[in-house]
């Protein structure tokens, strides 16, 4: 059931500067909240976070760093993102790190880079305290919040310093430099490492605002909204939906910690979110657990019975319904950006019969990030939708599904599309075809109406003995629904007495979904059952032949994807 299409109230945005400018003009509208380590409240307005934005930037060219390459790591916070902005402002170069990488990594990623400065907040002072003795590539060294100790350290310039260089600079008639070349590397990203091999994704600032704009004109957000932002900020989904957000208007919450992300819906009660598929169904699940704890989950179900019946007569009682449903999400959501990995269908039908739309995106870092949408005015059912306007994507068929529709990899062309990898010619060489198009390396489709469906990722596709392409993806989603496992991995084996390959699941299981979760005999008895339930219902070739169990959880990244390239 879809929903109107509302007029998309935005500027366009040029490049950061004219970003940084544009958004003074919603003047003492409240941008962003967050809380202080006595839990309270702080806020700053637009006007505020602007002239931050430009103290900021005329800081860097003070201390000499206008035009270079700045990295940042660290927790969400205002620090970080005017870092972020007035380091491109500043026509510099912006480097998010994650500050889940360890010293070492830190450091090698930092030289690669050749980043001339850092700043970072007080959370990553002890882990990056080697910097102030000296690094291959940093010369300049701020920290939000300095150690003791350093403060003699030639080194180190505290963040507060540099917003005092800035402020006279301001007042000395400091402007942003004239953009010129739009095309110039703005941010350098490194991927994930899923691979585990990590690159060096170089964007344009003609990349960020694209994706920045495209995000503006094809999401259904507006001036009047409030997000809490939970997802890592270096993350270039979650860090293209904030700037986004901003050009909109809205009020951005900061979640402090994951521990106290539902008490921080309470508190900041958001109309909209930006998340995670896993986030997500961990929401899906914490409803349904909640309503068995409480008796109510026979309810719950006869209610979106009966709220589906009432819909499909034009009747929409789901804010009175569901209305304690919500209220663990402050009372007030009304949306749900999902992107960063596939989103079971399912659960994005349930979340709507509780009044609470969930939109899947589809991206990738190399596109920053954005690529497609599902639109919330006309949606389809499985599907990431038709692409933004910043680009165009074609199918390399190399089949026909069983839908009719040739089937193959996804390529993109476009203004979002990145510069190529840095100091990787071979690497940037391969991502793209001989006539330009990048490779995402998902596998799907596009219908009649240009709405894109994934079925799988190229690199992780098992080809069993009978040349048949199996997608993991696809099984494990199976899983998830059927079988009472929390995550799973499948890999294809060779079976030790012949060149076959076996479909293997290796499963953590649900361990809350079982009365004593120590009875591992009992675990695995009971779920090879529902494996074996679930296949009655699959393509032979697509069965499940061997199951392994696991009782710790599978290293994931940042952005809470399973490294795969760590599953045995």
């Amino acid at each position: 059931m879809s929903r109107k299409k509302t007029e998309r109230i935005y500027t366009p945005v040029e490049n950061l500067a004219h970003f940084a400018r544009k958004i003074a003009l919603f003047e003492d509208k409240i941008a962003f909240r967050w809380l202080n380590k006595q839990h309270e409240i702080l806020s700053m307005t637009y006007r505020e976070l602007s002239e931050r934005i430009h103290r900021q930037a005329a800081g860097f060219s003070a201390a000499g760093l206008a035009g270079k390459r700045i990295a940042v790591i660290g927790e969400t916070s205002v620090e970080w993102v005017t870092t972020y902005t007035s380091a491109i402002a500043a026509g510099g170069v912006a480097i998010p790190l994650d500050r889940e990488l360890d010293a070492e990594q830190i450091s090698g990623f930092l030289a690669f880079a050749e980043a001339d400065a850092i700043v970072y907040s007080e959370g990553m002072n002890e882990k990056l305290a080697f910097l102030a003795d000296g690094h291959p590539t940093v010369g300049v060294v701020i920290p939000i919040s300095p150690a003791e100790g350093t403060e003699d350290n030639p080194r180190v310039l505290p963040f507060e310093k540099l917003m005092e260089m800035g402020r006279e600079a301001v007042e000395k008639g400091y402007v942003y430099p004239a953009v010129t070349n739009p095309d110039r590397m703005a941010e350098m990203l490194f991927t994930s490492g899923t691979t585990g091999t990590s690159k060096c994704v170089m964007l344009s600032e003609r990349n960020i605002v694209s994706t920045v704009n495209s995000a503006s004109e094809t999401v259904d957000f507006s001036a009047d909204d409030r997000t809490v932002s939970v997802l890592p900020i270096h993350h270039t989904y979650e860090l293209a939906i904030m700037i986004a957000s901003l050009n909109y208007g809205m009020n951005v919450a900061i979640n402090d910690s994951l521990k106290r992300v539902l008490k921080n819906f309470a508190l900041f009660q958001p109309t909209g979110l930006i998340l995670v598929p896993l986030f997500v169904t961990t929401m899906h699940k914490k409803i349904w657990d909640v309503a068995k704890k409480g008796g109510k989950e026979g309810i719950l179900k006869i209610l979106t019975k009966i709220s589906h019946t009432l819909r499909e007569l034009h009747f929409d009682f789901r804010k009175t319904l569901f209305k304690s449903v919500n209220a663990a999400f402050g009372g007030h959501l009304e949306k749900i950006i999902c992107g960063g990995a596939p989103l079971n269908p399912d659960v994005a039908d349930v979340f709507s019969e509780f009044g609470i739309e969930v939109c899947e995106g589809y991206g990738i870092t190399e596109c920053s990030p954005l690529i497609a949408v599902n639109p919330y005015y006309a949606p389809k059912r499985g599907s990431v939708g038709p692409t933004v306007p910043s680009c165009i994507a074609r199918i390399d068929v190399d089949h026909r599904n069983d839908k009719g529709f040739g089937e193959g990899e996804i390529q993109v062309k476009g203004s979002n599309v990145m510069l190529g990898y840095y100091k990787n010619p071979e690497a940037t060489a391969e991502a793209f075809t001989e006539d330009g198009w990048f490779r995402t390396g998902d596998i799907g489709y596009m219908d009649n109406d240009g709405y894109i469906f994934i079925t799988g990722r190229k690199k992780f596709v098992i080809v069993l003995e009978n040349g048949k392409n199996v997608f993991p993806e696809e099984i494990e989603e199976y899983i998830a629904n059927q079988c009472s496992v929390a995550e799973s991995v499948v890999v294809g084996r060779k079976c030790p007495d012949s060149d076959d390959i076996a479909l293997t699941a290796i499963v953590y299981p649900r361990l809350d979904a079982f009365k004593d979760p120590n009875d591992h005999a009992q675990i695995e008895e009971t779920i090879r059952k529902e494996f074996a339930k679930m296949n009655r219902k699959l393509v032979s070739y697509k069965q499940v032949r061997n199951i392994e169990f696991r009782y710790t959880e599978f290293e994931k990244t940042t952005s809470k994807k399973i490294k795969r390239h760590l599953v045995g």
